[in-house]
Parts: structure tokens; C-alpha cells; sequence
């Protein structure tokens, strides 16, 4: 052993017990190992920071924005919760949850799919009178599955494709996943079919921030347009559309003149409905209903091309202007460039029309303006705002385009026209154009811990192989797995590879991972592809705890799960991955 890979060797263990310790996060503990590589002389001055330039940081946070522009459309939301109430079989919800999340995993982020089937999981719980934690994690295991079908599915495979672009001069293509990942997705959902049993159910210690917000009877007020669909349905079948969780408190005819709201009626173009429900509801009923809020003729002032308009919620202060007047009474738009969206007063059905509606103090209101003046009218008003929540109510969701974006993205790279990296940008930049999203949350959702890790690692990876550590490791394994067949030396790669995720990060672990498995097949006689496919498969199975992928971080609060809890699901998941991966794999890229 040299000195340098006795240095390479050093930094790598330090920086692995720093990862186990938790402290300090993980990013400022990648920066720390690439200071002490630095400083070591291991990593070269010029070498430092061409992680920041690298393909893989380009499409990990390119790969969040596309996938938090798509769960912005709501048409996938839309669809399954309009199925699955309907479905009174807790097994073919289950089915229904986690084959959506593992399907949509191949094609978004896997986080980013888990976090959109989130919600869906919450309602069906909720209407069914079942604990969440029976489908969420059973969904996450499903998203880590459906990761692994695709290039772009999941932060290792990304890694492992342009590890061997550098170690080969050919990365993976975006498909070189696919025939593994669906035999080892469909092996681990039927598995989560049966195995959900060993799961104890569990309920969330304390309720979420938007829960502890939650408000149920906003009141807001809409017009039936000739573009409607709802024109000649009846009122049940407009609440049918919020999911039964808002309803139509009273219906006026053009004149104002009111007609008892009973839920036969039909509707007529011209008529108002006084709608009462949570936001996400009245949202539901509003956009698939495309009627008109009380406030679509009047749009806030942007004045600036970037003008973001936006809702928020607040609550009345004691000195507010408002008090005793309605918002016609005290020219809110005329005289603050505000709209009034909704309004809830606790303990009070509201059936008036909006406008006319005397607010008093502690009502709780929606307003819609220019997000960079908000916090400046809200003080004018004295009016306190409510926790920071993303609210969709009279704001217009962009639904076919970025599903468009997003095809046309998979086919460019699917036919080899442009590379993922590049596809992929271009995606998040088109989103941000046609204001798909916002950039506000462009910039809140890219995860720049990861991204400033992910920077950080690889020229700490490149040390292990320019220092000729990743072939003394791969050696030590080679005499380890003397004697063993292929599948034999390929399980072990695979099995190490999911028992160092939970203690460093599925993307570091590739980064270290990747160049040793490389030298040993080689040390082997072997060809590299299906060792490195089998660490991007280990890397992104780690079933076993709550801290190796964010995907099962993600539901840890909101399921109440433990941190054993994890095991009795993932231990006997991992053995079947396993088991299924390793013939699959000398199947499809053999070693010789």
C-alpha cells in the first residue's frame, strides 16, 4: 500500500464515520472530505471542483424541477382519487397505490413520484378509515423498485451510467436499465402484496403543519361559464368532482334571485354556487369543473415579466381596515391590488355572496396578489399570514404541457438525439418558460444539500482510482471471492453494495462503490456492466432503514413509523432483490 491510497483510504474512513455519526450533515461532511483530500495532496487544486460541472449534479437537480412541475398538473392526483375512494378493498387500493407510484418512478424522480402519490395515499386512508402507514411504506419500497427501470428513475443509476462513461467511454443509455428493473419491480410489488402483513400499523405521533392549518369551511364563490362541463348536471354531481369534501351551500341565478340547493338541481350557464370546503377541495371543484371564481375578471398587477401571482392565507388582525366591511364596501382590489379568494369564520356557514360578506376579526381569508408585494399589503391590512403552504386555489395548473415536456424529453433520450443531461435541462428550462412552475420553487425544490454533496464526492471518488485504492480494495475482494461463481462474485458485490447505503447516501455509496466493482470484475476476467449495474441496484435498494434513501425518510413522519420497522418489510424485500437480480443480471449483461 502507498502512501497516497493509505491517504485515499484515510479520508474516505473519516468521512464514512462522519456519515454514520450524523454530524455534520452530509454535505458539509463532503466538503470536509474534499478539503482533507486537498489539503493531503490526493486531489489535485484544478481537480477540485469539476463536480460542479459534472453531468450527474446537471441531471439530479433537473430531474427534481420536471418532476415537481408534473406533480403541479394534478392529473395523475385527479384521476386516482376520483378511482380509488370507489374501491372498498384495502388490498386493491394497496395494488393500485403502489403500482401507480412504481410505474411513475420509471419516468419522474422517485422521490418526486413518491411525494406526488403522498396525498392520494392520505385521502384513501382517510376515506376508507385506515391507518396511513399500511400504504406508505409499501409506496415508498414501490418508488425505490420503479427507480430502478429507467436512467433517470434514481440518483444511482444516473451516477453508475457516467462512472462508466469515464471508466469505459460509454455511459448506460437511458433504457440499459429497463429489462432488470421491470423483472426485480415486479418480483418486489407482488412481494409488497403479501408481505404488507408484517408491517405493524402505526399512527403519526403529531400532525403535519398543514393539518395543524387545516381549515374545512373556507367559503368562496364561482360562476357556471359556457365552458363548463358541469352546464346541465346536477349539484351532486358538481361536489362529485371535490371528492365529497366540499359542497354547494347556496345557488343564485344571474338576478342574485336564490334557488334551495338540493342536490337534483341542474345547473344553468350564468349561475353562481357559494361553495364551502378545505382550499385543496374548493381548488378540485373549481379547475375541473372550469368554473369562474368571484375574482377572475380582476387580475393583480405584475408589472414585471418574472411577477409571480400567488394566494396566501391570513387572518384578520385586531387594527385591520377591514373589520365591518365587506370587499366590495372597502374597494380591496381598487385600493390594495388584492383579490379576495375565500373566507372561513370559525364556528359561522357563510351563504352570502363573497363580496358582500362583513369580515371581522379572526376571520381567516385566502387573498391572491403579486407574490413579491404580498408581505407589504398584508401588513397595510394588519393581517397575520398562516403557515407558508403551496395554495392552488384561483391559480391555473398548466396540465397537458409539461406532460408534453416530459414525453418529448424520454423520446429525445430514449432515441439517443441529445444526452439525458442535456434533455433534462432543457425540460426544467421549458417548465420555467411556460410557467409550468414557478422559478420561486425551482430554487426551493432543487435539493442543494444533495447537489453540493454529489459536487463534492466525486473528486474524492476519482482519488480512490487515480491512487490505485479502488484496485487494491478490488484485489482484496478477488482473493475474498476466490473460488466463487460468477453469480457468486456478483451477489457479493451487490449484497456490500445495499449493506454501506444505509451508513453513507445511495449517491455516495455508488461514487465509492462503482470504480471498486469495476476493478474487480476485471481482477476477475469479467466485464464490468452487470457489477456496476448490480451496485446501482444495491444502492438503490435500501429497504433496510429510514436514512439511506429520502424516499423512506419521506415517510417516516407522516406513517409514525419506527426505525425497525423498516427491516420486518425490507429484510425479506432485499433477499428477494437478491435472489431475482443476480440471474437476471447474467441473463441480460453476461460477464463474459
Amino acid at each position: 500500500m502507498t502512501i497516497d491510497q493509505a491517504l485515499a483510504f484515510a479520508v474516505v474512513a473519516g468521512m464514512v464515520g462522519l456519515f454514520i455519526w450524523g454530524r455534520p450533515r452530509y454535505d458539509v461532511t463532503a466538503c470536509l472530505a474534499l478539503l482533507a483530500a486537498l489539503i493531503l495532496g490526493i486531489v489535485k487544486p484544478e481537480e477540485a471542483f469539476k463536480g460542479f460541472s459534472n453531468d450527474i449534479v446537471l441531471i439530479v437537480a433537473s430531474a427534481l424541477v420536471v418532476s415537481s412541475a408534473i406533480a403541479q398538473t394534478g392529473i395523475l392526483e385527479a384521476g386516482l382519487k376520483r378511482v380509488l375512494p370507489r374501491s372498498h378493498s384495502f388490498q386493491l387500493q394497496l395494488f393500485v397505490l403502489v403500482v401507480t407510484v412504481t410505474l411513475l418512478s420509471a419516468f419522474v424522480k422517485n422521490i418526486g413520484a413518491l411525494a406526488i402519490m403522498i396525498p392520494v395515499a392520505f385521502q384513501v386512508a382517510r376515506l376508507s378509515g385506515v391507518s396511513p402507514s399500511r400504504f406508505l411504506m409499501p409506496m415508498s419500497f414501490g418508488a425505490l423498485l420503479g427507480g430502478l427501470m429507467t436512467q433517470i428513475g434514481t440518483s444511482p443509476n444516473i451516477i453508475v451510467s457516467e462512472v462508466r462513461g469515464t471508466l469505459t467511454g460509454a455511459p448506460f443509455s437511458m433504457f440499459d436499465f429497463t429489462p432488470v428493473g421491470i423483472i426485480l419491480a415486479v418480483a418486489g410489488v407482488l412481494f409488497l402484496m403479501v408481505g404488507h402483513r408484517l408491517l405493524p400499523e402505526r399512527q403519526r405521533a403529531t400532525a403535519s403543519l398543514d393539518e395543524a392549518v387545516r381549515i374545512k369551511n373556507y367559503m368562496t364563490e364561482a360562476e357556471i361559464t359556457g365552458t363548463s362541463p358541469m352546464v346541465g348536471k346536477t349539484i351532486a354531481e358538481l361536489q362529485n368532482l371535490a371528492d365529497g369534501e366540499a359542497k354547494v351551500v347556496a345557488l343564485l341565478e344571474a338576478d342574485d334571485s336564490r334557488i334551495v340547493p338540493l342536490p337534483d338541481a341542474i345547473l344553468k350557464i350564468g349561475q353562481t354556487v357559494i361553495l364551502e370546503g378545505d382550499q385543496e377541495a374548493l381548488e378540485r371543484i373549481v379547475s375541473r369543473g372550469k368554473l369562474r371564481l368571484e375574482s377572475g375578471h380582476r387580475k393583480p398587477e405584475a408589472v414585471e415579466p418574472q411577477a409571480e401571482i400567488r394566494s396566501i392565507e391570513a387572518v384578520i388582525g385586531l387594527n385591520s381596515p377591514l373589520i365591518g366591511l365587506s370587499a366590495q364596501g372597502s374597494d380591496l382590489f381598487e385600493t390594495y391590488r388584492v383579490n379576495l379568494l375565500a373566507v372561513s369564520r370559525t364556528g359561522q356557514r357563510l351563504t352570502d355572496r363573497l363580496g358582500t360578506i362583513e369580515l371581522q376579526m379572526g376571520d381567516v381569508v385566502v387573498l391572491q396578489g403579486n407574490f413579491a408585494q404580498l408581505p407589504e399589503r398584508l401588513r397595510a391590512l394588519d393581517c397575520l399570514p398562516l403557515a407558508e403552504r403551496e395554495l392552488f386555489l384561483g391559480r391555473p395548473r398548466a396540465a397537458l404541457l409539461p406532460i408534453a415536456i416530459l414525453a418529448g424529453t424520454m423520446g429525445l433520450t430514449a432515441f439517443g438525439v441529445v444526452p439525458v443531461a442535456i434533455a433534462f435541462f432543457g425540460a426544467a428550462v421549458l417548465m420555467v418558460l411556460t410557467r409550468a412552475i414557478a422559478l420561486r420553487q425551482v430554487y426551493q425544490i432543487v435539493e442543494w444539500p444533495i447537489v453540493l454533496m454529489l459536487a463534492a464526492l466525486i473528486p474524492v471518488s476519482e482519488a480512490l482510482h487515480t491512487t490505485g485504492a479502488t484496485d487494491l480494495i478490488a484485489d482484496w475482494l478477488s482473493q475474498a471471492a476466490t473460488g466463487l461463481p460468477p453469480f457468486g462474485a456478483l451477489g457479493l458485490i451487490l449484497a456490500v453494495a445495499m449493506l454501506v447505503t444505509p451508513f453513507l447516501n445511495n449517491a455516495a455509496t455508488v461514487l465509492i462503490m462503482a470504480p471498486i466493482a469495476a476493478s474487480f470484475s476485471t481482477s476477475l476476467g469479467y466485464k464490468p456492466d452487470a457489477f456496476l449495474m448490480a451496485v446501482a441496484i444495491g444502492a438503490g435498494c435500501d429497504f433496510l432503514t429510514p436514512i439511506g434513501h429520502q424516499c423512506n425518510t419521506l415517510v417516516m413522519g407522516p406513517g409514525g413509523y419506527r426505525f425497525g420497522d423498516y427491516a420486518r418489510l425490507g429484510g425479506p424485500l432485499s433477499l428477494i432483490v437478491i435472489l431475482v437480480a443476480v440471474p437476471a443480471l447474467l441473463y441480460f449483461w453476461p460477464v463474459k
